[in-house]
């Protein structure tokens, strides 16, 4: 996943992996950072990308993109929205009875 791409024509790659402790057996996360060149500058945070190794193009790049396999959601999330969303349905629910007063 693309963690930064505010570079030139180079995007941050974050690899997360999960492996277990030789000694006690606990699952751990270990996490990777990879410089990768990005030609045309495409990748965005929050992309999933595929890079593949090549020859050295800087101190630390030694990746390249390859392609954007998904694209992040572009809209920020609301604060508060799924609330505003539930609303809206009771509000939009039909009514069970009629509005006629009952007589007695």
């Amino acid at each position: 996943m693309v963690v930064s791409n505010r570079m030139q024509k180079t995007i941050v790659v974050r690899i997360r992996r999960l492996v277990r402790h030789p000694k006690y057996s606990r699952v751990m996360e270990q996490t990777s950072a990879f410089k990768a060149h990005d030609e045309t500058n495409t990748a965005n945070v929050g992309d999933m990308v595929k890079i593949m190794e090549t020859r050295p193009l800087s101190k630390e790049k030694r990746w390249r993109l390859v392609e954007v396999l998904k694209r992040a959601s572009t809209a920020p999330p609301v604060p508060g929205g799924e609330e505003l969303q539930d609303a809206a349905r009771v509000k939009k629910a039909p009514e069970a009875a009629s509005a006629e007063p009952v007589s007695g």
